[in-house]
């Protein structure tokens, strides 16, 4: 098997864990509130959106060990944390210990969402580089599914402390992942600008590009950025101005499509269109099927169609969709017809935003600032949803939610959002798809300089 896919694979792991972790905590939401006696103050902010916050940490400081460590060393210290969190949670005996140990995962969760695409940018050929950086996605995808298994699976084994095993298991992938990433070696591009490594820059190179002239020139193009004076460490300066915009956007638009909000309280969604009781786990696993088999074709159409054509296509996904769900609740239309449409927006998603935003971030930003880029962009991405997270409560409440009569109006505004990324995607968006991220930097930041 290629190297350079079992390096990519492995590293992208991590997104399993990230996938898993935020999901995981579903299977203890109730069992943790009732043992502990908690108020839904102290539950929403010690057990329920402790690792958010850890997750917003972990995204905007990222990049300072990526850069200074390496990608290498802080994807294992990332394995490191992801492991303490699961056993730290696992074995917990107060509130207060939990929140903690889920603050801990999700910083891991944060800046795996740094390290993971960055690493994987830099150690693939621009051909491969959009589905070999989207395996990161896909395994996020793929960690949400195995969480929701695994959680049904343990229920009943433990009878009360079922929980402690649900959020225990985690533990396994971690070391196992810690471990796995012991075998990648450092990137190329962080070796040449960091350690003042040519050889074993040269080295790995030598196998990505499977030929020693090839690699002998991409060095010399890394090289290059050692030319650059030391102000081009600072991400915030006026030649950068363009990469900045276009990292925030993406993010951006990412969390004002609504994909967290539909996700997060899917259950609470359909219940309202009459698709509780029974039938909400056939439900949830329905919308998490159709996420796994659209990212897949999403990976499959990254380096074919490029970025912004995806975004293009799930922009437009995005805008019928959400328009129609919101039809649905405003005429009181069929369940089944409601989560078709629900459905068809989280293949939108998956087509579009899901398998584009973490390998557009990891490309735009020139390499002495790309992993400071990086946390630019995520760090955006989970602002937003921690924001948006937090305050759908206040809109979708059943007794005192803003909307609560309304609910359309929400996917309307949704809609209207995506109209606005459907416009920037044809008049702004540069295409990525098959150029080198030296080239990439030339044709970003020249216009700035």
């Amino acid at each position: 098997m290629n190297k350079i896919f079992i390096w990519s694979i492995t590293v992208a792991l991590a997104g399993f864990l990230f996938g898993f972790d935020t999901i995981v905590i579903s299977g203890a939401d109730q069992p943790i509130q009732s043992i502990w006696n908690l108020s839904p103050l102290m539950h929403g902010t010690f057990i329920m959106s402790m690792a958010l916050w850890g997750t917003v940490l972990g995204a905007l400081t990222g990049g300072i060990p990526a850069k200074r460590l390496g990608r290498k060393k802080t994807l294992l210290w990332i394995g490191i944390l992801f492991l303490i969190s699961a056993l730290g949670s696992a074995l917990a005996q107060d509130p207060y210990t939990f929140s903690v140990m889920r603050f801990i995962g999700g910083v891991g969760v944060g800046a795996s969402s740094v390290a993971a695409p960055v690493y994987i940018s830099e150690i693939t050929a621009s051909d491969k580089r959009g589905r070999l950086v989207a395996l990161y996605q896909f395994c996020i995808v793929f960690g949400i599914m195995i969480a929701f298994i695994s959680n049904w699976l343990l229920e009943g084994v433990g009878g009360a402390n079922d929980w402690r095993f649900m959020l225990g298991i985690e533990a396994v992938p971690a070391l196992a992942y810690t471990l796995m990433v012991l075998t990648v070696p450092n990137s190329p591009r962080w070796l040449v600008l960091e350690k003042k490594d040519d050889e074993a820059a040269l080295s790995v190179l030598q196998i990505i590009y499977q030929n020693i002239e090839l690699a002998k020139q991409k060095l010399q193009e890394i090289r290059e950025d050692l030319k650059l004076p030391k102000s081009s460490d600072k991400l915030f300066q006026k030649k950068y101005k363009r990469v900045l915009w276009l990292g925030f956007l993406i993010a951006f638009f990412n969390q004002l499509s609504g994909i967290n909000f539909v996700l997060y309280y899917a259950p609470r969604i359909l219940e309202q269109a009459g698709l509780g009781g029974s039938d909400s786990l056939f439900n949830a696993i329905s919308i998490g099927i159709v996420n796994l088999f659209f990212t897949l074709i999403g990976i499959r159409l990254i380096d074919r169609l490029g970025r912004r054509q995806l975004i293009i296509i799930g922009s437009i996904g995005y805008i019928l969709s959400l328009i129609m769900v919101g039809v649905c609740f405003q005429y009181d239309l069929s369940p089944t017809l409601l989560l078709t449409f629900i459905c068809v927006f989280v293949a939108s998603h998956a087509v579009g935003q899901g398998a584009v935003i973490w390998v557009f971030i990891s490309e735009i930003f020139p390499n002495r600032v790309r992993s400071y880029g990086q946390s630019w962009g995520t760090g955006t991405h989970w602002v937003l949803a921690a924001v948006i997270t937090l305050i759908t409560p206040f809109f979708i409440d059943d007794k005192a939610g803003l909307f609560k009569d309304n609910t359309e109006v929400i996917y309307y505004f949704f809609a209207a959002m995506m109209v606005l990324q459907l416009l920037w995607a044809l008049f702004k968006m540069p295409e990525t798809k098959g150029i080198s991220l030296e080239d990439l930097e030339k044709q970003l930041t020249e216009d700035d300089e």
